[in-house]
């Protein structure tokens, strides 16, 4: 008798998980559409749409588009100009927080890692709430 409920209770819990995973999987893959708009922005020189892309407390530490591209351009370099890129491993760190590594191959032929911190809105939009700079690619950082 015990060993017929095994399968019933895995299939009860399988009916659970499925909207968790195709909601993770829906907002990672709406993060990821967030931070491709935003290279594409900058990619075209629309800095002003860029920023749009950004979470409310990066618009608090830097207010204006033109402090926010001061500080893209003197410390993101690979990201403001990506040659190739590709997304890595994604990482739901908690409820509207997700961790997405993107792989870039900057202008001068380094690849590096950006690290993506994304911040689920309270309209459930997505923005970038910060991103981490680091030479190499990811496992060999």
């Amino acid at each position: 008798m015990i060993r017929n409920m095994f399968p019933s209770a895995f299939f009860a819990l399988a009916l659970l998980l499925t909207p968790a995973r195709a909601n993770a999987q829906s907002d990672n893959n709406a993060a990821r559409g967030i931070i491709t708009n935003q290279l594409e922005a900058f990619i075209a020189r629309d800095f002003d749409l860029a920023y749009s892309f950004a979470s409310d407390n990066i618009k608090g530490i830097f207010p204006t588009v033109e402090q926010f591209m001061a500080m893209v351009e003197g410390g993101y370099l690979p990201v403001l100009r990506p040659g190739n890129y590709a997304f890595g491993n994604t990482d739901n760190l908690s409820e509207g927080r997700i961790k997405q590594d993107l792989l870039i191959r900057a202008p001068d032929g380094s690849d590096w890692t950006a690290i993506y911190y994304m911040q689920r809105q309270p309209d459930g939009s997505w923005k970038i709430d910060a991103v981490n700079l680091r030479k190499g690619a990811a496992g060999m950082t």
